[in-house]
């Protein structure tokens, strides 16, 4: 009898489903079959897996574990509040998009009447409230806990500000009857990043309150866990297969393109360092596993924003069809929509390239150049990405083209944008089998064997 994992991702679009031959480190079988969130999320989960049970000999296997991730109905959507906007909201911003967060908003500064109902009106999971390194600025952070504590009372809250303040905050939020948890400053010594344990709380209150606001009693039931929001599972992926586990290495450093309907996200598992002699590094330090989510570069959803984004000019770089416009916003409004005839299909690879290249150089760092009496300075702000060794594709589009090199190869350097420091000659592999979010979940029990599994499944083209 083969023992196996059964892993699950309740997608935006797709439900996905991966099932591993854990003792033999191979995959047995995958499917999918369109996420009913509307409805009854397990009504999409039933479909998928009746279509796996096409695929294998059910006496012959049996389903020891069964780990899931999601982010249907629109993911786990968070605020971020710190103090000042390059400093403590930005450090709170990257936290909550390396647990797999869709930021809906940063505030900075003290937080104003007209910004709380702002707050209210919004549909937000949790708000992470930051500001002040250790020892630093108590008075805003504690300006935003009472602004809070007077008008938000059904949200979650993170604290992970100036440690200096926590014993009042916790008077502050315990007299308003609040839900809330603390952990260690985000930031807590001047451009100093420390996000590993905002990410391990936000994956918590996901666990125990997310999922049953989005109305997934019944496939909580069914599973032994929804671990992780998907972006979070993905990126866990990306970690254990750039550094490896304590008994093998992994491939060294790695970019994840995941270009969806709705966002295109960017992975980077890399230092980032400058790879040139006589550059400064500025700015805010970099986490090494660091995730962007672009919102508004999507080939279904978000294809009009996608539009406003780029500009017409440039999508027709890549396509020169008259209707432009029509055709983004068709894709907009028909989310199912699959490309059939050539010119359809050439259209999406279109966007999917105008996706690749924005995201990328949102994502990489860049060099600015001072010019001083003794010379040129160059500061770099972000992370070099030139050297990085391989840049894997996944997502529909990718992974359906028939030519996904060309897709990617448009997050590549260019000497058009020379100061942006987007990979020169990384190696090019595909996620043909929609594995990464099903390997990151795997990886909580088994890394060795995720790791396997994706040295062998994820190719080069």
């Amino acid at each position: 009898m083969i023992e196996a994992y059964l892993l699950i991702d309740f997608g935006s679009t797709y439900t996905k489903l991966t099932l591993v031959d854990v003792g033999n480190e191979r995959i047995i079988a995958t499917a999918k079959a369109i996420t009913t969130v509307e409805t009854n999320i397990m009504e999409g989960f039933n479909q998928a897996y009746q279509l796996l049970c096409e695929k294998f000999d059910r006496n012959e296997v049996k389903i020891v574990k069964k780990l899931a991730c999601s982010s249907a109905a629109g993911g786990l959507k968070m605020i971020t509040i710190g103090l000042v906007p390059e400093l403590t909201v930005e450090a709170s911003k990257r936290a909550a998009l390396g647990a797999g967060a869709r930021v809906l908003k940063t505030y900075s500064f003290e937080l104003t009447n007209a910004e709380i109902q702002e707050i209210l009106s919004s549909k937000v999971d949790i708000i992470l409230l930051s500001g002040g390194t250790d020892g630093g600025n108590t008075k805003t952070i504690l300006h935003n806990a009472h602004k809070i504590a007077e008008n938000i009372k059904h949200i979650p809250i993170i604290v992970a500000g100036n440690k200096c303040c926590y014993d009042d905050i916790k008077t502050i939020f315990d007299d308003a009857g609040f839900n809330y948890v603390f952990t260690e400053n985000v930031m807590p010594r001047l451009n100093v990043l420390n996000v590993v344990p905002v990410r391990e709380k936000i994956r918590e209150i996901f666990m125990k309150n997310i999922i049953k606001s989005k109305g997934m009693d019944e496939a909580n039931n069914y599973i032994d866990g929804i671990l992780m929001p998907t972006p979070a599972a993905v990126l866990k992926a990306g970690e254990i297969l750039s550094l490896g586990t304590s008994k093998q290495d992994g491939i060294g450093d790695l970019i994840i393109v995941d270009i969806g309907g709705a966002t295109t996200d960017v992975h980077s598992l890399a230092d980032g360092y400058p790879t040139k002699a006589g550059i400064n590094l500025k700015g805010l330090q970099e986490p090494f596993a660091k995730r962007t989510v672009e919102g508004d570069l999507g080939m279904r959803y978000s294809a009009l924003a996608l539009y406003e984004a780029s500009g017409e000019k440039l999508i027709r770089e890549y396509v020169d069809v008259p209707d432009i416009k029509e055709k983004c916003a068709y894709r907009h409004d028909h989310i199912n929509f699959v490309p059939k005839d050539e010119l359809d299909i050439a259209f999406d690879e279109a966007l999917a390239k105008v996706a690749t290249r924005l995201a990328l150089n949102r994502h990489a760092g860049y060099l600015e150049v001072v010019y001083t009496p003794i010379g040129d300075i160059f500061n770099q702000y972000g992370k070099d990405l030139m050297e990085a060794k391989y840049l894997i594709g996944t997502g529909g589009v990718i992974v359906h083209s028939n030519n996904p090199e060309n897709i990617l190869k448009e997050g590549l350097y260019s000497s058009s944008e020379p100061t942006i420091l987007k990979p020169k000659h990384p190696i090019i592999k595909i996620d043909y089998e929609y594995i990464l979010s099903a390997m990151g979940l795997l990886a909580f029990d088994l890394p060795d064997t995720a790791l396997n599994i994706m040295k062998k499944y994820i190719v080069e083209i």
